[in-house]
């Protein structure tokens, strides 16, 4: 869908509603490459702590303690505040631990959490640059969640500020068909490429995200309430 993969030493976002499956994407992005591509990773959290993302982990699939144990993986369990202090440092935790491990690839859980720091929406955007381009200072990619204003609407102050900043937008969505509650994948931005544009289902599995074929014949799939498009319908009826 992303015509090639991430673009490299860039960051890309993966926006979505609590339990759309961000983590284990951002999970399975870091095992990936050390798995396939020997490219050891770097996981920063600002939610969870680490036993549970090992645990959330393995029920996909990868072993994150024994990414660590093989100095493949490091995990910081921190306070945004806390890392923008030492991303901004020569010699912090940040580069320290870039350079012990080689790091090429960093999932970042929650870009969300900045607004802790400050709602005055000028002031979140410099610390989004900051905190972006400190990531940066190495050959790294980075991925970065953010949580998605699914019930009201409303664009949060990080969420204004971020769009604009990354890459790579991939929009992750529930979405409700015939009683039943499906997940859907889209890439809303991924500069310099011609992305595939569809909205694919998406499941989470005991071996990683799978994408599957595009929704069809329904539209109103971003609203996450899709409805049968007129054409499919007047086929229905023809049919009965």
């Amino acid at each position: 869908m992303l015509g090639g993969g991430l673009l490299y030493n860039s960051v890309a976002v993966i926006k979505g509603a609590p339990g759309t499956g961000k983590s284990c994407i951002g999970m399975e992005y870091i095992s990936r490459g050390i798995i396939q591509h020997e490219e050891p990773g770097l996981i920063i959290t600002f939610e969870e702590f680490p036993r549970q993302l090992y645990r959330d982990a393995v029920s996909i699939g990868f072993d994150l303690r024994a990414y660590e144990k093989d100095n493949k993986l490091r995990t910081i369990f921190t306070t945004p505040g806390v890392f923008l202090r030492e991303i901004q440092q020569p010699g912090g935790i940040f580069d320290r631990t870039i350079e012990e491990i080689s790091a090429k690839r960093v999932f970042v859980d929650s870009m969300t959490q900045l607004e802790r720091i400050t709602q005055d929406p000028v002031q979140l955007r410099e610390i989004m640059y900051t905190f972006l381009n400190g990531l940066l200072r190495y050959e790294i990619t980075a991925l970065v969640t953010q949580e998605d204003a699914f019930i009201t609407g409303n664009m949060s102050v990080a969420e204004a500020g971020l769009s604009y900043i990354v890459d790579t937008i991939i929009q992750l969505r529930y979405v409700e068909i015939s009683s039943s509650i499906e997940r859907a994948l889209i890439v809303l931005k991924h500069r310099a490429s011609d992305h595939d544009k569809s909205i694919r289902r998406m499941l989470i599995t005991s071996s990683g995200i799978e994408i599957k074929t595009a929704f069809e014949g329904r539209e109103g799939i971003l609203s996450g309430n899709p409805y049968v498009t007129r054409r499919l319908k007047r086929a229905e009826e023809f049919f009965k």
